[in-house]
């Protein structure tokens, strides 16, 4: 296939990219330098006092506890995701695609009704608290539901499915043989895994973790549902600019603080990927 060929298969998403990507995302960096009117709206005096405010002491601090709840959430999600796919790869051929289809079940329902799901489950006289009443549970109900916990909970819930798939590729990818010939030098399952299995599926592990991280970091909707309003992380900030304040410049200015953050993440997992082909092809 030629170039030319390449580029016109291309053209289409490229257009589709542009369009409703890059350019909305460029719209929005250039809202961020203009100022707010006196009664909202746009006031298209240019302005750098948006871009400086994000440095605030105040959001600065959101920034890093959207950033501490997002990377606990991707801890968690990266440990039992690779874990489950770990487990999927292991099994008969036979059963892989049932398992993988139970794993990405969720995401066939709206991610409102997931997250309304587990207010049904964490409330304090929810469906939790009543299974500790059929065990025996007779002390207060605990206070899990508007939580720290619950928030990261929703969060590692829903988009585990992505670390799944993300560590499932390189974990079926792997040669065998590797495995076999650890164990044929005397190397014991664990040495096995952390100095042959691990390393050749590092990529796929930085990949799902970059999902999670990024859709995390940026998620209002849930921190709005399971935290109770009880916490603010930076999508919830930038929702109430745009909604509430009326102050669309500086919202612009904290979204494109978001994006430029996301970019940066997903930047340095392309160019560690890359350096990882080209190692196992030069190592090949």
């Amino acid at each position: 296939m030629t170039p030319r060929h390449s580029t016109a298969l291309m053209a289409p998403a490229l257009v589709w990219l542009t369009a409703l990507l890059v350019v909305p995302c460029g719209l929005i960096l250039a809202l961020g330098f203009f100022r707010r009117g006196i009664y909202g709206g746009i006031e298209y005096t240019f302005t750098l006092e948006n871009f400086a405010l994000v440095f605030d002491p105040l959001y600065a601090g959101i920034f890093l506890k959207s950033a501490q709840i997002a990377g606990l959430a991707t801890l968690i999600a990266v440990i039992v995701g690779y874990a489950a796919a770990y487990a999927i790869a292991s099994m008969p051929r036979r059963w892989q695609p049932l398992l993988l289809f139970l794993a990405i079940l969720p995401f066939w329902s709206n991610y409102l009704i997931r997250t309304y799901a587990w207010i049904v489950m964490l409330a304090r006289e929810g469906l939790l608290t009543q299974v500790l009443r059929l065990g025996g549970f007779e002390g207060e109900a605990p206070s899990l539901l508007y939580t720290e916990g619950a928030v990261i909970t929703g969060l590692v819930y829903n988009y585990l499915p992505f670390v799944i798939l993300a560590c499932y590729a390189p974990l079926i990818r792997m040669n065998p043989e590797l495995r076999e010939a650890s164990r044929d030098l005397g190397a014991g399952p664990v040495t096995t895994f952390l100095r042959v299995t691990l390393p050749s599926t590092v990529h796929g592990i930085a990949a799902g973790a970059v999902f999670v991280f990024v859709l995390s970091i940026g998620n209002f909707v849930t921190p709005a549902l399971l935290g109770g309003g009880r916490f603010q992380m930076i999508g919830n900030v930038v929702y109430a600019q745009f909604l509430t304040a009326n102050d669309w410049p500086f919202g612009a200015a904290l979204s494109a603080a978001l994006i430029a953050i996301m970019l940066t993440l997903l930047m340095l997992q392309a160019l560690a990927a890359d350096r990882t082909a080209n190692r196992n092809h030069a190592d090949g």
